[in-house]
């Protein structure tokens, strides 16, 4: 039989309780509580989630396209028997008969940037707000459409995304709570967690665990905490945990203009925000040019002058986090080899093999004298820990539990169908700013210096996703997820 873990336990893993709801988000809390109908912006439609809610799609949500990879694990998931429900593979997917519907949050993303700007309430908000888009019925069409209501609300939501999960699983719980809506809420760190215990050995010393993430993921200390609490309860020694915040990895797989550049000249990309020397969040070391091993292809700036180096190619972000990850491992003393690495970022599966290329080069990197400084401590199998496999088996368990698989589930073969939304900046909200020639990028100026509890504002608007927002390689990355995306395009 399929055993049910109470979600009070992925609670505690996180360390959060429901009275620890900030004050900052009461008035979008107040706001969905005072629009029952759901046709005001930021609101739900309360009735359409009232009776059997079975036969509703299941709701997946990011800070941009980076959880696709988790909707790619769900779709293409069969750990169990779809009649029976116990565990093993019956040849069916496990969500046979399920529809979904994805958002990915782009206008405000990156979301592991809004801790560090000094901005976390209003990421908090972002978050429940993308909640209660997938749990409403609210739409635009195009960005100068009137809004449209017939999106069908979701019956479970799983959070995509690590930073979301870290600071704001425990909101979107409250605030179901608040609205006395039973809806299951599933999230990649919890999920993470739990993948790394299974790995880690019942006796004996283990490996290093290296997680890979956004800034505020890394800053949030969700993981190290997640995973000395999943490994704890089961026993096991600890890990030791390290990690790396990532500040344009994420942005640089979507190409967002910050991180990527279709420039060809250093001087000409004015607003960089990637790594480079003199920046504080991700500084580039002149003195450690031959351990990022950069592909200089992907590098705008004189090769010989590290002071106009940016990055342009996401090779060289994953040689440039990894490196400065077991750099400061090194300097810090070190320890057991690095043995595994948390893909703490829904966008880094996508750069998985990259990622491993970069440690295994950096184990056998010598330096000027012929040493190699970092082969005792990285193993020379890292394994890779990929959150999305594991939230899809929590999420099925979860339908289970709640009763609320589609009534075609003992019977469909196939997932009936994926319905794709994204946020994109409103040209014509007052006040807002859009980067010079998109109309879809708010400046970061902007994005940054809003503030919450203006619940009506609507700065940004969900569309339908176009095809042409995804980058052309994502098909081939993600088979099931494009096929999906495919199939919606005609």
């Amino acid at each position: 039989m399929l055993t049910m873990k109470p979600l009070i336990a992925l609670s505690l893993l996180l360390g959060t309780t429901f009275a620890e709801m900030p004050a900052a988000l009461q008035p979008l809390i107040e706001h969905v509580r005072t629009h029952p109908d759901g046709q005001a912006m930021n609101s739900l439609n309360f009735a359409a989630l009232k009776g059997d809610r079975s036969g509703l799609p299941i709701g997946v949500f990011d800070s941009g396209i980076g959880g696709l990879t988790v909707l790619e694990a769900i779709l293409k998931l069969d750990a169990f028997n779809n009649a029976t429900l116990a565990p093993g593979a019956d040849g069916v997917p496990d969500f046979a008969g399920e529809r979904f519907i994805y958002l990915g949050d782009q206008a405000n993303m990156p979301y592991g940037n809004y801790a560090a700007k000094g901005r976390l309430d209003f990421l908090k908000e972002l978050i429940v707000r993308d909640a209660v888009f997938l749990l409403g019925q609210r739409y635009r069409a195009s960005q100068t459409a009137t809004p449209s209501y017939d999106k069908p609300p979701v019956k479970a939501i799983v959070i995509a995304c690590n930073t979301a999960t870290a600071y704001g699983i425990e909101d979107i719980r409250a605030a179901l709570k608040s609205w006395q809506l039973d809806v299951p809420v599933i999230g990649v760190v919890e999920a993470g967690a739990r993948a790394v215990n299974d790995i880690t050995p019942s006796e004996g010393k283990p490996g290093t665990v290296a997680v890979l993430a956004t800034l505020g993921t890394c800053s949030s200390g969700a993981y190290p905490r997640a995973i000395g609490q999943a490994t704890g309860l089961a026993g096991k020694p600890a890990a030791q945990v390290i990690q790396q915040g990532s500040v344009g990895m994420a942005g640089a797989i979507e190409g967002q203009a910050t991180f990527a550049s279709p420039a060809t000249d250093s001087a000409a990309w004015v607003d960089y925000k990637g790594p480079a020397v003199g920046n504080t969040s991700a500084p580039l070391d002149p003195a450690l040019a031959a351990l990022y091993g950069f592909d200089f292809a992907g590098v705008l700036g004189h090769e010989n002058e590290p002071s106009t180096w940016k990055l342009n190619s996401v090779a060289n972000y994953v040689r440039y986090d990894v490196a400065t990850l077991v750099e400061s491992y090194r300097k810090a003393g070190g320890g057991p080899p690095i043995s595994s690495v948390v893909l703490g970022c829904t966008h880094f599966p996508l750069v998985a093999q990259p990622i491993l290329e970069a440690f295994a080069r950096l184990r056998d990197y010598e330096d000027a004298q012929h040493a190699r400084p970092y082969h005792d401590l990285i193993a020379q199998h890292v394994e890779v820990v990929d959150p999305a496999h594991l939230t899809a088996k929590e999420l099925f368990r979860e339908l289970a539990r709640a009763k609320l698989r589609s009534p075609n589930a003992k019977t469909a073969q196939s997932i009936i169908g994926t319905t794709f939304y994204l946020s994109e900046a409103n040209a014509q909200w007052p006040g807002s700013a859009l980067v010079p020639g998109s109309t879809t990028d708010l400046t970061d100026e902007y994005k940054y210096g809003r503030n919450p509890g203006q619940p009506e504002r609507e700065d940004t608007v969900y569309v339908p996703m176009k095809v042409e927002r995804v980058p052309g390689g994502l098909s081939k990355a993600l088979p099931l997820v494009g096929a999906a995306l495919a199939r919606v395009a005609k």
